[in-house]
C-alpha cells in the first residue's frame, strides 16, 4: 500500500492546522523582522550619526542575508531534512536579533542584521516545501497560500511596534528587536514535536521512519475527525529510493537541464518580478511622493493601511488558487498590481494615493501567496527544498537591485517613468506565467513534479 496515497487521502483536520499554525507563526516573525527595520532606521541614524550611505547598508543588510539563507536552507533541507533546518534557522534569527538589539556600535549592529536576515531567509525558504509535503492535493494551494498569509500579520505587528515602542520609548529601537525575538523561544519549543516530512524520508530511502510518521498522522486525523479514514486509492507501493547528495552545483545542473529548465526559468522569473516590484515600489514611494509635495507616506496611518491591505490580499489569493489554478492566480494578481501601480501614478490627492497604495499592496502580496503555493509543487521531492530556496534567493536579488535601478530611472524619467518601468516588468511576468507556467491545482506533488524516470513507482 502506497504511503503517499495514504498521506494524500487524509482530510484536513486539527493535525494539519497545527502544522499551519507552527509554520505560520514562523512567517509572522519573519515578516515582522523584515518590516521593522524601516521603523528602526531613523533611531539608528541618530544614535550613531550615520551617513545616508551607511543607513542604506542597514536597509540592505537583512535582504543580503536572506539571499544566502534561502540558498543554504534549500540545499541543507534536501541533505539533512526539512525539520532540522526549520529549527536551526529560527534559532539563528532569534539569537542575532537579540545581538542587534544590544549592539554597542554600528558595525556589530550591521553584521547582526545580516545574520538575522540569514535566519529569516532560511526559514522562509524551507517552511513552504515542508508543509506542502503533508497536505492533500485538493487543498494544497489554499493551505500553503494561507501559510504565506501569516507574513501580513508580521508587517502589521511591525507597524504597531514602530508606533508604540520605537517612537515613544527611550531605546525603543532596541526593545522592538527584543520583542520580535523573544516569542521565537516558545515557537522553538513547539517545533520540537514536528515530524519530518514523509516524502523527504522516502526520497532518502528511510521507509520505516516515513511509515511511522504516516501511521501517527492517520491516528491523529482519526481522533480529530471522529470518523474512519477515506479508503486508500489503488496505486503501486513506493520503492525505496537511493539517497542523493544535493550540492549547489549539482542542484543547479539538474534544475537547468532537460525538462526542468523551463519550469526553473519561469519560477525564477516570477520570483524576480514580484520581489523587484514589491521592494522597488515600497522603497521609493515615500521619496517620490515627497518630491511631488505629498507627505502622506510619512504617517503611521498610511503604513498601517498598507500593511492591513496585505491580509485580504494573501488570503483571497490562497482561496482563488484552488479554483483558478496557481499560475492563473499569479497572473491575475500581477496584472492587478500593474493596474493599481498605474492608477497610483496618476493620483495627486493624499486620500486617493492611500487607497491606490492599499490596492497595490493587496495585489502584490496576493501574488506572493500564490507563488509560495506554486513553487514547491514544480520540483521533485529530492530537490524540492533546493529548488524553492534557489528561486527565493534569485527573487531576493530583485529586492537588492530594485532600489538602485529605480533610483536611476527616477533621476532620468521622474515619477511617472518609475511606475511605467515597473508596470512593464509586471506585465512581462503576467505574459510569461500564462504562457509557460504549469497547472498544478488538484494534482499530487508526484504527478506535477516527478519526471517519469524518477517517479520510483509512485503511480
Amino acid at each position: 500500500m502506497s504511503l503517499l496515497a495514504r498521506l494524500d487521502r487524509l482530510p484536513l483536520s486539527r493535525p494539519h492546522y497545527f502544522l499551519l499554525l507552527i509554520g505560520g507563526l514562523g512567517y509572522t516573525f519573519d515578516g515582522m523582522d523584515a518590516a521593522v527595520v524601516a521603523f528602526l532606521m531613523p533611531s539608528v541614524q541618530d544614535v550613531w550619526g550615520l551617513t545616508n550611505a551607511q543607513l542604506g547598508l542597514v536597509g540592505s543588510a537583512a535582504p543580503f542575508g536572506f539571499l544566502f539563507g534561502a540558498t543554504c536552507a534549500g540545499l541543507l533541507g534536501d541533505r539533512i531534512g526539512r525539520r532540522k533546518v526549520m529549527m536551526w534557522a529560527l534559532a539563528v534569527y532569534a539569537v542575532f536579533s537579540v545581538v542587534a538589539a544590544v549592539a554597542p556600535n554600528y558595525e556589530i549592529f550591521l553584521v547582526a542584521r545580516v545574520l538575522a536576515g540569514f535566519g529569516t531567509g532560511a526559514e522562509s525558504a524551507i517552511i513552504a516545501p515542508f508543509l506542502s509535503e503533508f497536505v492533500p492535493a485538493a487543498r494544497r494551494g489554499w493551505f500553503v497560500g494561507a501559510l504565506a498569509g501569516f507574513f501580513s500579520f508580521g508587517f502589521v505587528g511591525a507597524a504597531l511596534l514602530g508606533r508604540f515602542v520605537v517612537q515613544p520609548m527611550p531605546e525603543g529601537w532596541r526593545w522592538a528587536q527584543v520583542i520580535t525575538a523573544l516569542p521565537i523561544l516558545m515557537l522553538l519549543w513547539w517545533r520540537r514535536s514536528l515530524p519530518e516530512s514523509p516524502r523527504y524520508l522516502l526520497a532518502n530511502g528511510r521507509t520505516a521512519e516515513a511509515e511511522a510518521i504516516v501511521v501517527d498522522l492517520e491516528r491523529k486525523v482519526r481522533a480529530a475527525t471522529g470518523a474512519e479514514l477515506p479508503p486508500v486509492p489503488e496505486v503501486a507501493v513506493e520503492k525505496p529510493a537511493e539517497a542523493r547528495k544535493v550540492g549547489l552545483f549539482s542542484a543547479l545542473k539538474y534544475l537547468w537541464s532537460g525538462r526542468m529548465a523551463r519550469r526553473t526559468a519561469i519560477t525564477w522569473l516570477i520570483w524576480f518580478v514580484i520581489t523587484f516590484s514589491y521592494y522597488g515600489f515600497f522603497t521609493w514611494i515615500p521619496t517620490l511622493l515627497v518630491k511631488q509635495g505629498i507627505t502622506v507616506t510619512k504617517s503611521f496611518e498610511f503604513s498601517i493601511i498598507i500593511y492591513l491591505a496585505q491580509v485580504p490580499g494573501y488570503f483571497s489569493a490562497a482561496w482563488l488558487g484552488e479554483f483558478l489554478d496557481r499560475k492563473n492566480t499569479i497572473a491575475l494578481y500581477l496584472a492587478g498590481s500593474a493596474a493599481s501601480a498605474f492608477w497610483m501614478s496618476q493620483m495627486t490627492d493624499p486620500v486617493m494615493i492611500t487607497v491606490a497604495a492599499a490596492v497595490l499592496s493587496f495585489f502584490l502580496n496576493g501574488t506572493y501567496a500564490a507563488v509560495y503555493s506554486y513553487t514547491p509543487e514544480v520540483f521533485p521531492t529530492w530537490i524540492r527544498a533546493s529548488g524553492t530556496g534557489l528561486a527565493s534567493a534569485f527573487g531576493r536579488v530583485g529586492s537588492i537591485i530594485a532600489p538602485s535601478v529605480i533610483g536611476v530611472f527616477a533621476a532620468s524619467l521622474g515619477f511617472g517613468g518609475v511606475f511605467g518601468m515597473t508596470t512593464a516588468v509586471l506585465a512581462i511576468g503576467v505574459v510569461c506565467t500564462l504562457l509557460f507556467g504549469l497547472s498544478t491545482a488538484g494534482r499530487s506533488l508526484e504527478d506535477v513534479a516527478e519526471p517519469d524516470a524518477e517517479r520510483a513507482g509512485v503511480r
